[in-house]
């Protein structure tokens, strides 16, 4: 029975054999006669074959597309945690201290490692940060903070009331020379039986939460520094921090100032762990260098360029963005010292200046004719401005002997091109005129700033989120650690800035604003220019902060800097 299944099996595969041969066989032949001996015939028929390679092209390139529009339909872009943003910056990092940040590269570290007890969230208004409450007493002299739980430093300890404490001593320190003295002037800050902080002020002040935010330090690492001698100090270089991210470390490029300071993701912030792994702010000691870096792509992003740098920018993945920021640039005459000491000079500068000339060297920038946003004081009708009377202008400056005046600026932005026109506009007058540039930075602020070193300053400065004349115009701010540029000093000024501050009634504080704004127009300590625009050019493949946030100063940008980020997969959609 074996043996003849066996030899069933050969007689099959022999037949299968003698089949696959003849098949073979009969192939070779078909391809021979139908297709090799017809190779020379090609040539005949070439334009039919060229039309059915095309067909069968554009078959597969429709395919090949069809199968991309169907996977975009059902998948999306989404940014994950992960990978490296990329700031460029401009000037010198002289200081990681955020009590004295000066320079752009300075206060955008500052703002990315350091947190106030309020802060601008991204609709423009103040909002609690480090505080979870703040509230005042009927008078508006007594202000009660009540910081968050669990607040910790990037090192791990804990952050309490007894750095607020610390910190509010350093600011009001008169050896410490620091942006934020006026935030505090004649503030006592005390600690409450309940655990709340207590900050008792000299008089009513209804928007003191805005004053709130200033960095706060830490007690840990600095109560054992001289304050005299705190900008060399250790801290000043490497940091513990509060913020979104934590100080890695610094690296010095070059000898003219360049550098890079390296931060990672704070696991201790109090807010969600930021997306992005490391945030690198390169510090650039030009805008021109910052031009090069974005068209390389070196850097993500920046705030430092104008918008007239756009046609510099030939890199297509890079887009701008303009924010208007409450930010104001003006000509601060010093009204203390010098010849600007004489009202009739001033107001000869005020009605003698073409400020709409000066206002064509800056591009689309809102024009400012007050020490107030119009977005910040509704008004039913702002002051008159005095007119222009070049003559009347020139012959009050040639009925002076001593016409000399030094004219200061910082030598980035527009600030050059304007002080130059200006200088010319002021010689036609009749001055004399000696231009000073500095670069910006704490040396400026402590040397020219302090001291108020000029006649005459063209400088941008902060006006915050509701209008506070004090910083500016009071008499009390007329100090080395005061804001007050002008050296203004008058009792009814002072009287009109501290009564709209006490009051919460909005109908009165207008018309104490308003009486100010004529008296400010009537003795001239200043002449407004323009509103600063943020432009934001950014590499279109990261993504930062929202054209919807409102900015009250450029750092704001990172109100929710947790949620940038610049890694991003296809995910499916949700059905």
């Amino acid at each position: 029975m074996r043996l003849l299944s066996k030899k069933r099996g050969q007689k099959v595969l022999r037949r299968v054999s003698r089949l696959s041969e003849a098949a073979t066989a009969s192939t070779e032949e078909h391809i021979k006669e139908n297709f090799l001996k017809r190779l020379s015939h090609v040539g005949d028929v070439r334009l039919f074959v060229l039309e059915w390679g095309l067909l069968v092209f554009a078959l597969f390139m429709l395919a090949l597309t069809q199968s991309f529009w169907f996977a975009n339909s059902y998948s999306v872009d989404a940014y994950i945690s992960g990978g490296t943003y990329t700031e460029a910056t401009l000037g010198k990092v002289n200081s990681l201290n955020p009590l004295f940040a000066s320079t752009n590269s300075e206060k955008t570290i500052s703002k990315l490692l350091f947190l106030g007890l309020t802060g601008s969230d991204s609709s423009g208004h103040v909002g609690n940060v480090l505080a979870s409450s703040v509230r005042s007493d009927a008078s508006g002299k007594v202000w009660t903070v009540k910081l968050r739980d669990g607040l910790k430093w990037s090192d791990g300890e804990d952050l309490t009331n007894a750095d607020v404490l610390f910190t509010a001593e350093l600011i009001k320190n008169p050896s410490v020379v620091s942006n934020f003295s006026s935030n505090l002037n004649r503030v006592a800050v005390r600690e409450d039986t309940s655990g709340n902080l207590v900050f008792e002020l000299p008089s009513s002040y209804a928007d003191f939460a805005s004053a709130l935010d200033f960095p706060i330090l830490p007690k840990h690492i600095l109560e054992n520094i001289d304050p005299a001698t705190l900008l060399e100090s250790a801290f000043s270089s490497t940091p513990v921090s509060s913020g979104p991210f934590a100080y890695n470390a610094s690296q010095v490029v070059g000898t003219a100032g360049e550098s890079i300071v390296y931060l990672s993701a704070n696991k201790y912030y109090y807010k969600s762990l930021p997306k992005v792994k490391s945030f690198v702010v390169h510090a650039y000691t030009s805008a021109e260098e910052i031009k090069l870096a974005l068209n390389s792509g070196a850097v993500s992003a920046t705030a430092e360029l104008l918008p007239t740098d756009a046609a510099d920018i030939s890199a297509r993945t890079v887009y701008e963005k303009q924010t208007k920021i409450n930010s104001g640039v003006f000509l601060f005459m010093n009204t203390k010292s010098g010849i600007l000491k004489s009202k009739s000079l001033r107001k000869a500068i005020q009605t003698g200046l073409d400020i709409a000339e000066l206002r064509t060297l800056i591009g689309d920038e809102p024009a400012l004719d007050y020490p107030i946003l119009k977005s910040q004081l509704s008004l039913d009708e702002w002051p008159a401005l005095p007119a222009r009377d070049f003559d009347a202008a020139k012959a009050a400056v040639e009925s002076v002997d001593n016409r000399h005046l030094s004219l200061v600026t910082i030598n980035t932005g527009y600030f050059p091109a304007l002080a130059e026109d200006l200088a010319a506009q002021l010689e036609a007058l009749g001055f004399s005129v000696t231009v000073d540039q500095y670069e910006p930075g704490q040396e400026f602020v402590v040397n020219v700033i302090a001291n108020r070193a000029y006649d005459v300053l063209l400088y941008e400065v902060d006006l915050g989120a509701n209008p506070d004349l004090l910083v500016y115009y009071h008499s009390s701010q007329a100090s080395q650690n005061g804001l007050n540029l002008s050296n203004y000093n008058s009792s009814v000024a002072d009287e009109l800035i501290l009564s709209a501050r006490e009051t919460a009634d909005e109908e009165t504080q207008k018309s104490k604003y308003e009486a100010f704004l004529r008296r400010w127009l009537e003795d001239a300590p200043a002449i407004g220019l323009y509103q600063v625009n943020m432009s934001y050019y950014f590499d279109r493949n990261v993504k930062t902060f929202s054209e919807d946030n409102a900015l009250v100063v450029p750092t704001d940008r990172f109100a929710d800097v947790e949620y940038w980020a610049t890694e991003k997969v296809a995910k499916n959609r949700t059905p």
